[in-house]
């Protein structure tokens, strides 16, 4: 390939995302003399547009600086393309004359490459490089953005531990996640022992029953003197709707441009303390969003992480000679690389596995904290608190 290679980022941003950007920008120009190497602003939209910036020839130390820097460089989108609007992408592709179009980004932004892929007909590679900190491709057994995120998460609640150690209290930190529950169990990642926090932990994966919410809550600070809890954004009641739905008052539930409810926003945070003021009066009690905080913090990137995404977009340019495809992160004794169908990973979700949960109560199991053992080891050791 001698011709123009396209990249864009999709969906919410990392802190290693520009990893994978860099990654596949140095590989094109090792690989491919003389490639043109354009940037999409804002994903499919600058395709769409006419929108880049040209990388072909950008100083290769500048490029390394904006990999180690969080967020997405080139912009992204929310959009999710129908065929109509996949039909303009390969129009904006091919008067720029792409012989390869990599989007990093999840499950969503492989949906639009196997659709892009299927209307091309194999003039143009597309090409999926993963990306999300939620950690839910199928696939792979990790996502770069997750462990850099799983970091900030291991390490946000390692101390508010020791916060509700020395003032005792109950403690609610939701995290992002609306179907998988993995980051939400990195919460539990450097928990130190069974009295350490959180003490309990709720996922997508289950349902959420208020009254045993605040029977677990309950029983926690009678046993432990506080009680912290780590709660997915997504988590559902029995009856599907999420719990956003059942707590806040119809008219204040806010939406995205999707049609989605917004489940760290719409007053969730207040209507839990409400709840908790309500059914255990007395106890003092914190509930907190971490919102966007967690996916780009520019403290806790990996460096694990890092090289991982980088890689991911060097390989994504040998899937672009193969003619496409989506790179998966898969274990085997180490972490490896390899291209799996576009069909394999599109719009399918992947949730965590029912045995990383304790089979009755709202904790993780030894097979959760190996897994997460593995890939966000404790950083920090320190003393055991008097109290």
């Amino acid at each position: 390939m001698a011709g123009t290679f396209v990249i864009a980022q999709g969906g919410g941003p990392t802190a290693v995302i520009n990893q994978t950007l860099a990654g596949a920008t140095l590989e094109i120009r090792k690989r491919h003399p003389g490639a043109r190497v354009l940037g999409s602003l804002h994903g499919v939209r600058g395709i769409r547009d006419g929108n880049y910036v040209d990388l072909t020839d950008l100083p290769e130390e500048q490029l390394r600086l904006i990999a180690g820097t969080p967020g997405s460089a080139l912009g992204s989108t929310r959009d999710k393309p129908d065929a109509a609007y996949c039909e303009l992408i390969l129009s904006g592709l091919k008067k720029v004359d792409a012989e390869a179009f990599i989007y990093i980004g999840g499950n969503d932004t492989a949906g639009t490459q196997q659709i892009l892929s299927s209307a091309a007909g194999g003039s143009i590679a597309m090409v999926h490089a993963p990306k999300t900190i939620d950690n839910d491709l199928v696939e792979n057994d990790h996502t770069p953005g997750f462990i850099s995120a799983a970091e900030f998460v291991a390490g946000a609640f390692f101390s508010v531990d020791l916060d509700f150690r020395a003032l005792p209290g109950i403690y609610v930190g939701i995290v992002m996640g609306r179907h998988a529950g993995f980051l939400t169990a990195a919460s539990a990642a450097w928990q130190q022992d069974e009295a350490s926090g959180p003490h309990l932990i709720y996922v997508p994966e289950r349902a959420f029953d208020i009254p045993r919410f605040i029977d677990d809550v309950r029983a926690t600070c009678d046993r432990h003197g506080r009680c912290v809890v780590a709660v997915s954004e997504g988590v559902s009641t029995a009856d599907g709707k999420a719990l956003v739905e059942s707590l806040v008052p119809p008219e204040r539930l806010e939406r995205d441009q999707h049609g989605n409810v917004k489940l760290s926003g719409s007053d969730l945070t207040a209507a839990l303390e409400r709840a908790l003021a309500e059914h255990l009066p007395g106890k003092r009690a914190r509930v907190d969003a971490f919102g966007f905080l967690l996916r780009g913090y520019v403290g806790a990137i990996s460096q694990t992480d890092a090289r991982e995404a980088f890689e991911a977009g060097a390989f994504a340019v040998e899937v672009a000679g193969q003619g496409g495809g989506s790179v998966a992160l898969q274990h085997d004794g180490s972490t490896v690389l390899k291209n799996v169908p576009l069909t394999a990973v599109a719009g399918k979700t992947r949730h965590m596995p029912d045995d990383f949960l304790h089979p009755q109560e709202n904790r993780l199991s030894e097979a959760g904290h190996a897994y997460l053992k593995r890939l966000v080891p404790p950083k920090f050791k320190v003393g055991r608190p008097f109290v």
